[in-house]
């Protein structure tokens, strides 16, 4: 792909449109056609109506190079995409046995039988490259006609984003002698618009290598990408952009392509044999769930505790009654209690300790938002009263955030406040 394609993603579906499926399809290719260097300007969705599916074709035909279709694949009468498809590029369609006998042998496996109907799903357009459904049962494909490149996909996310991966990424790497390589830079601790304005000169003299924000719930991430005729002349044309990001944004980039700060933190914690116990009040164990979430937690995590109510903070860690009288739950006093008590009970190098006010209502003495978080280890306690919004959601996913943004910095020797 010498050139710069642009792409539209095509939903199909009457569930879509009645708000009855969210459309994460859509989503998760634009993401994987970005780290192809596709530009995707345009998602539509479409009902189960060959009309207007045709028309929203004809309309993508006119604009885009590249056209990616979602659902519609399947068994039943509704199943129109690939019909309408050929149609539109005046191709035929023909069986292939291959998808079919695949088909038979899924629901061999499942032990149900398999109605005559499912065969359907078999006949793909003439002369198509077949993605062959190891997911499901709907095989997906790709073409070239009228100067267009078009893929069809199952609608189910599991299958249509792993045959996204697996099948259809190679095709498209195929049509090209370029390699495209990129690399995302994590980053916790500043916001979308505060990274792009400090990096805004930068980023507009760049074209290869590029570089562009993107907001992740509760943080940011920067995607470098460089094209190039191999991956090893690609890394090298990217590796001076990196460290001069590195340069600019200091201690809050916390990964080069790392999948989430818990991930980071529980490398880090691993790597170092530094064990971990929490005690969460507002946030309600959802630290402790987003570090099992990971396969070999118990390597690191020894445990937690949900003191939600000011009885279970002082029956469950041994936290003074009077003090949380006097103090209030919502202290910086309790918090450092909190980290200090389970750091003790559990035996842990790292104790955190995590209470503040998640709303929708104030606890009379903060705001909705405030939350301290205490990180207690052999050195001592550090507490911190961090602003986090609004909403619950918010105030638990930034609190849970931050308290592996400590540990992080912790025990990478960064400062503390960021």
């Amino acid at each position: 792909m010498n050139k710069v394609y642009t792409a539209e993603i095509l939903g199909v579906g009457t569930e879509l449109l009645l708000g009855n499926i969210v459309n994460t399809d859509a989503r998760d290719i634009s993401v994987m056609l970005s780290e192809l260097g596709i530009n995707v300007y345009w998602h539509s969705v479409v009902g189960d109506n060959p009309e207007r599916l045709t028309e929203s074709v004809e309309i993508a035909k006119k604009r885009a190079d590249i056209i990616i279709t979602t659902g519609g694949l399947g068994p039943t009468c509704d199943d129109l995409t690939k019909v309408v498809l050929a149609r539109a590029f005046g191709l035929g369609l023909e069986f292939n046995e291959e998808a079919a006998e695949r088909m038979r042998q899924h629901f061999a496996v499942l032990n149900k039988p398999m109605t005559e109907n499912n065969l359907q799903q078999a006949y793909l357009p003439e002369g198509c490259t077949v993605f062959q459904n190891l997911w499901g049962t709907a095989p997906g494909c790709a073409f070239r006609a009228e100067g267009c490149i078009v893929l069809m996909l199952p609608g189910p996310p599991r299958e249509c984003n792993a045959m996204f991966r697996h099948c259809a990424m190679p095709y498209l790497r195929s049509l090209s002698d370029e390699t495209i390589v990129s690399h995302n830079i994590r980053i916790f601790g500043m916001g979308e618009s505060s990274v792009e304005f400090k990096l805004r000169d930068m980023m507009n003299e760049m074209s290869n290598p590029t570089l562009a924000p993107y907001a992740k719930e509760g943080e940011c991430m920067l995607r470098v990408t460089a094209k190039a005729h191999n991956e090893a002349e690609a890394e090298r044309m990217m590796e001076p952009v990196i460290e001069k990001v590195r340069g600019v944004l200091g201690s809050v980039i916390y990964g080069i392509d790392s999948e989430s700060l818990e991930e980071t933190v529980f490398g880090l914690m691993r790597d170092r044999g530094v064990t971990l116990a929490v005690a969460e009040s507002c946030t309600g164990g959802f630290m402790a769930k987003r570090i099992t979430d990971m396969a070999g937690a118990s390597k690191v995590f020894l445990g937690g505790a949900t003191v939600y109510s000011d009885a279970s903070k002082a029956s469950l860690l041994g936290i003074d009654r009077a003090l949380i009288a006097e103090k209030g739950a919502v202290s910086e006093e309790v918090a450092r209690e909190m980290a200090t008590k389970v750091r003790e009970k559990l035996g842990a190098d790292i104790g955190i300790g995590i209470t503040g006010v998640a709303g929708p209502d104030t606890d009379g003495r903060h705001e909705v938002g405030e939350v301290y978080i205490a990180l207690a280890d052999k050195d001592g306690v550090y507490c911190r009263l961090f602003t986090l919004g609004k909403t619950r959601e918010r105030v638990r996913l930034a609190a849970a955030n931050n308290a592996f943004d400590l540990i992080r910095r912790r025990l990478t020797g960064l400062p503390m406040d960021n």
